[in-house]
């Protein structure tokens, strides 16, 4: 498969709101930007039928070879990551839009050794990250001295595991949920923190247990997500970004972050046996 050739497979696995929003531009706008869709799998596959079509559906996950894709990409849960990331790097560039899975350093090590070894990018979706080129830049240069992010959301639009939010109630406000290292808060709320393992991987240097990560529930955010990103450099330098990303209330993802990741696939055609942020 020829990624620097003018059309491009790509494999969607997931179909939540965000693998509807891929896949439907792929359909409606793929053709002309040199991108055909290859197949579409869900966990649910009832959910494809009538939305789909049939000859674009996968039944078998461990069948995706035989679509022969150029790209897949992951909207779905960190599991897969585990479980086929390994498998996909071996066939195609592999997109993966559950980062926190990297947080385990197995992992993490075994995707970039396969991505050196069969000459495929392993590709990380900035998502609702700001500034994640810029944060890049400096810890490949040296001078990323640390690297803090603050994630605040509407209750209800959190996905965690345990019953750490689940006396929530609406009218109580703000309430910080954890706050270390986004090494040990991947586990804690795998959906709700890949903005912050994108951060991680961006600043490698410092990787998972180095950057610094903050989850807040507050019940005044009923219509946006709230990122904030701290970096820290030598000689005082510092940089504080906000971001705001609108959202409906239960929202996983900010609507911002969908046409974010349509610009991150349209990067996707070959960067390397390497993880590269797009």
């Amino acid at each position: 498969m020829d990624t620097n050739s003018s059309t491009l497979r790509v494999g969607v696995v997931g179909y939540g709101h965000l693998g509807q929003f891929l896949v439907d531009k792929l359909l409606e706008a793929g053709a002309g930007l040199g991108l055909v869709l290859g197949f579409v799998w869900n966990r649910n596959p009832n959910k494809l039928v009538g939305s789909v079509p049939a000859e674009l559906i996968l039944d078998d996950l461990s069948s995706f070879a035989n679509r022969r894709c150029d790209v897949i990409v992951e909207v779905c849960h960190p599991q897969i990551v585990r479980d086929f990331g390994l498998k996909f790097l071996s066939e195609a560039h592999f997109m993966v839009g559950s980062p926190s899975a990297l947080s385990d350093p197995d992992l993490n090590q075994k995707l970039r050794q396969a991505s050196l070894q069969h000459s495929r990018t392993l590709y990380i979706p900035s998502g609702a990250l700001w500034g994640g080129q810029d944060i890049q830049r400096m810890n490949d240069s040296g001078t990323l001295e640390a690297l803090f992010i603050r994630m605040s959301k509407h209750p209800s639009c959190f996905r965690l595991t345990g019953d750490v939010l689940s006396d929530w109630t609406e009218g109580e406000g703000r309430r910080v949920l954890f706050r270390g290292s986004v090494a040990d808060l991947c586990p804690l709320a795998p959906n709700n923190v890949n903005t912050m393992a994108a951060a991680a991987l961006a600043a490698g240097k410092l990787g998972f247990p180095g950057v610094q990560g903050e989850i807040v529930s507050d019940t005044e955010l009923k219509d946006f997500h709230v990122v904030e990103v701290e970096v820290t450099g030598p000689d005082g330098f510092s940089v504080h970004t906000v971001r705001r990303n609108p959202a409906k209330l239960g929202a996983v993802t900010g609507s911002a972050t969908y046409n974010s990741f349509w610009n991150s696939l349209l990067i996707c055609r070959g960067h390397g046996g390497r993880v590269y942020l797009c």
